[in-house]
């Protein structure tokens, strides 16, 4: 116990120096509804080459009658104007996971998952009764509204689905994304499988990181 609580608190000290580093090239996780998306993915573009886009994603998540619509974004860059992304994307209601090289050098198996709240929280019950070593690095949750609508399966007219459509979205979804380290390679698989079969969405940092 004594020398996780010194992990922790060497992680946590050694985080918050690079994160005011202002030299230090790091990658971040947004996730939220696809306004926010859309306004950071213009800002990155107009970073004159400070940050770039790795990737963006529109999802559309459907359940029974509902379809959840939310995007999130990777982008690799300098600290500094990273931080501003986090500031917008908290001030605007957006889920925002930083990682630094740190976490490459000391965590292992890095892996990011990107859901609704609820189902992660029910993967990673699962992940742990599979007897997995792993730890949560970093969490975060949106604080706005996802779009919430009817999908095309229900035959209403236009006008009831535009007078629902304020309902469902009233019932405000909660978007997590959570950074995890997967202690033994030969489990990674195993994650993937338990959280890509509950419609998580899964960055493995094995495939994303190609430079330092």
């Amino acid at each position: 116990m004594i020398e996780d609580n010194i992990r922790i608190l060497r992680q946590a000290a050694r985080v918050t120096s690079n994160k005011n580093s202002g030299d230090e090239r790091i990658w971040c996780v947004i996730a939220g509804n696809v306004n926010l998306i859309d306004d950071l993915t213009y800002d990155a573009i107009a970073s004159k080459n400070t940050v770039k886009i790795l990737f963006r994603e529109h999802v559309v998540l459907n359940e029974g009658r509902l379809d959840k619509t939310f995007d999130f974004i990777m982008l690799y860059g300098n600290s500094r104007k990273i931080d501003e992304f986090e500031r917008i994307t908290t001030k605007k209601g957006g889920a925002f996971i930083r990682i630094s090289h740190y976490y490459l050098n000391e965590e292992s198996n890095l892996m990011v998952f990107v859901a609704p709240d609820d189902v992660i929280r029910n993967s990673v019950t699962n992940i742990e009764k599979s007897r997995i070593s792993f730890a949560i690095l970093q969490e975060s949750q949106t604080t706005g509204f996802i779009e919430v609508d009817l999908n095309a399966d229900v035959k209403l007219p236009g006008f009831i689905k535009s007078a629902l459509k304020p309902f469902y979205n009233a019932n405000e979804v909660v978007l997590s994304t959570i950074l995890i380290s997967v202690e033994n390679e030969k489990d990674v698989e195993k994650v993937q499988s338990i959280a890509t079969s509950n419609k998580i969405f899964v960055i493995d940092f094995k495939d994303i990181v190609t430079e330092d």
